[in-house]
């Protein structure tokens, strides 16, 4: 068993609030913590009986404890340990797709026709394929693909076959391994360069992820089968997917999931900017119920448990599973890595390893400081305004940014960025993407706002505003009839 705290570069507290005065990490975890953890590796080892599991946990972007049970032929496996991940292969494939969007050189609503002809399943959308709408069936046909080498499939037609399609385009989320060679084949199509070439120019060095790789670079582990009736091992086939690749073919260690849990939370500049990832965080596609605990975003899966929302992707091949999850609000993340092909609930032991960290240890938020300086035009928009007779306040925080909240009940809130024309842009909730504008009278001063056409006023539904103001009916006051009779 090995235990150890190994530094990463960035400080998600500090990435917060951008300032060298944030609340520093926390750099070891309480014994009592460590021990849990241990405990709950060992038991899902045991339970699960895995030939071996490792596990890590990684806090405000540090790995601060990964452990392992079991052996790899003749070692203890560790946290360089090489073990085959996947189908947490698609975010990254996703990443490399975002990359391309956030470059102009596509759009997410883009018909796969416009960058890849030829498929003939060009009229599904490249948000679409990310988000598993596409409509494309699950698995491509012909020999289980995860068990047979990828020169079966030589061609996209060999991997889509002649009836591609389960259900109408963009109608309900269905899994599509298919869906992200798709994908993989577009990015080799608009760079001109292999998906692994691309992959790890763009992504896996500029993170130092040294130790993901595409085929397996020593040490790594075996995969294996074990037998449901009796302890004995099956060794399972190592196959090199093809067109498949993308969809699943990385080889990657807990350390560097670590790195990869970081990114996904706060994103990086030199890969993806830190919007385009949360874009990638949030349901894309519908879910199956009113009360969802599962949903996928832009290549990332979306799980609710122990009243958190964790991001990120399970992943099985035969011989290996694995599971990445991060809960961004508590500023930890989960990494299971495990040689074995069913049996182990590895996405519930990487959640448990994040609510043990999240309830044990809880984060420490960034000391309160006031901002360097304010705009007075901005401090003066500050305070309540009213929606018709729902109470808001407007509040100023740093970079000119705006928050409005309700402040009885529920309702709309959402934060603005601000944007170059002196209007500010919905970040969030039902206002996302739409306009916050300022407006004024002929002698300047501030009129109201104006969001989306709905108008905010300092009093509610005050007289000289526009659309709903005005007492065309009477004004405030009792209960009345139109034509100020009681009714009767």
């Amino acid at each position: 068993m090995t235990e150890s705290s190994a530094p990463l570069e960035a400080n998600e507290a500090t990435r917060k609030t951008g300032s060298a005065h944030a609340a520093e990490p926390f750099d070891e975890l309480l014994p009592a913590t460590r021990r849990a953890l241990s405990h709950r590796l060992g038991t899902a080892q045991a339970e699960g009986r895995a030939p071996s599991l490792v596990g890590a946990v990684v806090r405000e972007g540090r790995t601060v404890w990964t452990d392992a049970r079991g052996s790899v032929g003749d070692r203890e496996p560790g946290a360089d340990t090489q073990y085959r991940i996947g189908s947490i292969t698609k975010t990254f494939t996703a990443v490399l797709v975002l990359r391309l969007r956030d470059e102009g050189l596509l759009d997410l609503a883009d018909p796969l026709d416009k960058h890849l002809p030829g498929t003939g399943v060009g009229e599904v959308t490249v948000a679409q394929l990310l988000t598993h709408t596409s409509g494309l069936a699950s698995e491509s046909p012909g020999p289980w693909w995860e068990r047979t080498p990828g020169t079966l499939r030589p061609e996209l037609s060999d991997v889509l076959g002649e009836e591609p399609l389960r259900h109408p385009s963009g109608r309900v989320h269905h899994y599509s391994n298919p869906g992200y060679t798709l994908l993989g084949s577009l990015v080799e199509a608009v760079r001109g360069a292999s998906w692994e070439t691309v992959l790890r120019r763009e992504v896996l060095e500029p993170l130092g992820m040294a130790r993901t790789s595409v085929q397996p670079l020593p040490p790594y582990a075996d995969g294996w089968a074990v037998h449901p009736w009796a302890d004995v091992l099956l060794r399972e086939p190592l196959e090199d997917l093809g067109l498949m690749a993308p969809a699943g073919q990385l080889w990657s260690t807990a350390q560097d999931l670590g790195r990869w849990a970081r990114f996904l939370a706060q994103g990086d500049e030199r890969v993806l900017r830190p919007e385009s990832v949360a874009e990638m965080r949030r349901p894309a596609a519908a879910p199956d119920s009113e009360t969802w605990d599962a949903g996928y975003g832009l290549g990332l899966q979306l799980v609710r448990r122990d009243g958190r929302t964790l991001v990120g992707h399970t992943g099985s091949l035969p011989g290996f599973l694995a599971a990445l999850w991060v809960s961004v609000e508590d500023g930890v993340a989960g990494v299971a890595l495990a040689n074995t092909t069913s049996g182990l609930m590895v996405g519930g032991f990487a959640a448990d390893l994040v609510r043990i960290v999240a309830e044990r240890e809880p984060g420490m938020p960034a000391p309160w400081q006031p901002m360097a300086e304010a705009d007075p035009e901005l401090l003066a928009l500050t305070g309540p305004w009213y929606w018709g007779p729902a109470p808001f306040a407007l509040r100023l925080a740093a970079g000119r940014a705006l928050e409005l909240v309700p402040l009885a009940g529920p309702g709309r809130a959402s934060r603005f960025r601000p944007a170059a024309d002196g209007t500010w842009t919905g970040l969030d909730g039902y206002y996302a993407g739409e306009t916050l504008r300022v407006v004024r009278g002929d002698t300047g001063s501030v009129s109201h706002l104006d969001l989306g056409s709905f108008v905010f006023t300092r009093e509610p539904y005050e007289a000289s505003a526009p659309v709903p103001g005005g007492f065309a009916l009477g004004g405030w006051g009792p209960a009345r009839s139109v034509t100020g009779e009681s009714g009767g």
